[in-house]
């Protein structure tokens, strides 16, 4: 279960919230003024994060080299929809 702190309180506990997320592997919401603005995980579920996001990312570029390779033809709409979701996760991975 994940616990919310707010920045100011981060700041003063920040030991013992660190180790409640390292050792205990208790997540953290951070907020500031009431909106939650960051998430503090232990590193291992962080990897796995990663890890499962870029397995979606490369499922779904060999789905298309599948259909691709079938003959399949793509619309317009498919093919810019398609390049709107790779730039989306493009600048989600880059943000990190």
């Amino acid at each position: 279960m994940s616990k919310i702190i707010g920045v100011t309180d981060f700041q003063r506990r920040f030991r013992k919230t660190f180790d409640e997320v390292a050792e205990d592997h208790v997540p953290y919401i951070l907020t500031r003024g009431s909106r939650p603005e960051a998430v503090l995980i232990p590193y291992e579920e962080y990897l796995n994060f990663v890890q499962t996001d870029e397995a979606g990312i490369l499922k779904r570029f060999d789905e298309f080299l599948s259909r691709m390779a079938a003959g399949d033809r793509f619309s317009n709409e498919e093919i810019g929809k398609d390049i709107e979701a790779a730039r989306k996760a493009h600048r989600s991975i880059k943000k990190r």
